[in-house]
């Protein structure tokens, strides 16, 4: 009983949040790189110039449509956290050096598909971006840690949000799987394991988060999904070709939601809540679009613009495994009454039974069993949680320690969670990657002292600070439970 031979084991990254060199060596400008700092209670800003010069931002989140006349740029004055993150670019030997001393097996990271097309619509590829990864792929492979790629991380090349209007052009879908194409051929023997797209549900209500599109109406924010799901189809159908070992996934945010009580309508409620939680998976487990989805493009007015093959294409092109990334549960209501509170990017009527983090998402290691076992249920694929943890203020002592046990303690009632869903109830879990496994800049929020990490990267959120690294206690508790493949969970 217990995690499985070869389980695996690391932790998770995005390369808008920890890598750096934003323009170093032909990288060129990603969408996170126009969006600013924030904080819990004032959201980051996406910054953009009017033909008339003047200077704007939106906020991302709750997001509006941005004009189309528009452009994407940085403003001198700004702060924007990707620039720099905490610089994997140039520490990532050091980085890596700490990931195997606490014992990964795999480490989840995103290759920037600006540092490979600039533009994103180059003929040809940075040579300087391609030898980047290589050198990171072939460090990690020394010391026996597996990669495990996402393709498109909450980074789209900023040319084409500014020249296409992003995944709304169909032609996008074109130059994203010559981005594939390219990295698959490169490293087709350094990685096995692939992503598609980071949280690709988040396409939902932050579409220039994580697609670069600056509109934001039902027909546009539908209709870019759709790009998106073709382009993820031709990609899996195209690295399956390419190598057939390669295991492609999809990767979605993902979290229980619970009815406040049992009257009907707030079932009713619920069952709405979890078709829109699904939407995606479905499409990219099922090869299809429900009838849910459909009926409510009907209502909407919503008329998908498709292509003679389209239908094939999705149904043929379905993923491998299922990544997601789950941090707390959300209750609903049908009594509009209720009081809903912000947790950072995700709203929710407050659950009394649990308990919350400083950013307001609330604690829930049974949601985390709940939500493996419906996955399962409902797709029977491989399931990999790529993002676990809990933001929180570390303080760090006159020695440098960081005394951490509330991240212990998070972490280990959720692996204790998995373990019960794969022992007692049979779930087929692949892996487990924490989140920000080194301290990295919050995608909610662009900050850095909610900090997610086992290893201390000292830097503010006004981005000053040395970078340099130390060990939390959780770093040792870590290595104690890969070493022991989760059975020694004790702190």
């Amino acid at each position: 009983m217990g995690f499985r031979k070869g389980f695996l084991w690391g932790g998770a990254t995005a390369a808008n949040q920890f890598e750096g060199g934003y323009l170093e060596d032909g990288k060129g400008l990603s969408t996170a790189d126009v969006m600013t700092n924030g904080s819990h209670t004032s959201a980051r800003r996406i910054t953009y110039t009017m033909p008339d010069g003047t200077k704007k931002s939106q906020p991302t989140f709750p997001f509006k449509s941005i004009p189309e006349e528009a452009v994407l740029e940085c403003h001198e004055g700004e702060y924007y956290p990707s620039h720099q993150a905490i610089d994997f670019y140039h520490h990532y030997k050091e980085d890596i050096a700490l990931f195997a001393e606490m014992g990964f097996n795999c480490f989840r990271l995103s290759i920037n598909w600006a540092r490979i097309f600039p533009n994103g619509d180059d003929e040809l590829a940075n040579e300087k971006g391609l030898e980047f990864y290589d050198n990171v792929f072939d460090e990690l492979l020394k010391y026996n840690i597996e990669p495990v790629v996402t393709i498109s991380h909450y980074e789209t090349p900023l040319a084409l949000t500014n020249n296409y209007g992003g995944w709304l052009d169909r032609r996008v879908i074109d130059f994203y799987v010559r981005y594939c194409e390219t990295i698959f051929n490169r490293y087709k023997d350094k990685v096995k394991y692939w992503m598609t797209f980071n949280e690709i549900n988040i396409m939902d209500h932050m579409p220039t988060f994580a697609g670069g599109v600056i509109k934001n109406d039902d027909q546009s924010r539908a209709q870019a999904v759709y790009h998106q799901f073709l382009a993820s189809s031709k990609v899996v159908q195209l690295g399956h070709e390419i190598n057939p070992d390669f295991k492609i996934g999809m990767m979605t945010a993902y979290g229980s939601t619970y009815a406040l009580t049992c009257n009907p309508e707030d079932e009713l409620k619920l069952m709405k809540s979890d078709q829109q939680r699904h939407f995606f998976s479905d499409v990219q487990c099922r090869g299809v679009y429900p009838e849910y989805k459909l009926k409510e493009y009907e209502r909407l007015g919503v008329k998908l613009e498709k292509q003679d093959g389209d239908d094939e294409l999705l149904k043929n092109g379905t993923v491998d495994y299922i990544g997601f990334s789950y941090y707390s549960s959300s209750v609903v209501s049908s009594d509009k009454n209720k009081t809903v509170t912000d947790g950072n990017m995700s709203t929710s009527i407050l659950n009394p039974y649990l308990k919350a983090t400083d950013w307001g998402w609330q604690i829930d290691p049974v949601g985390l069993r709940l939500a493996l076992n419906r996955l399962q249920e409902r797709y029977n694929l491989p399931l990999f949680i790529v993002e676990n943890g809990m933001g929180a203020i570390d303080k760090v002592e006159e020695d440098g320690s960081v005394h951490d046990t509330y991240r212990m303690e998070y972490l280990a009632r959720h692996i204790e969670a998995m373990k019960e869903a794969v022992e007692e109830d049979g779930v087929n879990l692949m892996g487990y990657t924490p989140w920000g496994c080194i301290d990295l800049v919050s995608a909610g929020t662009g900050e850095m002292r909610k900090r997610y990490g086992f290893i201390y990267v000292e830097k503010d959120d006004n981005g000053d600070g040395p970078l340099t690294r130390s060990r939390k206690d959780s770093f040792y508790w870590y290595k104690k439970v890969i070493g022991s493949n989760g059975e020694d969970l004790s702190f």
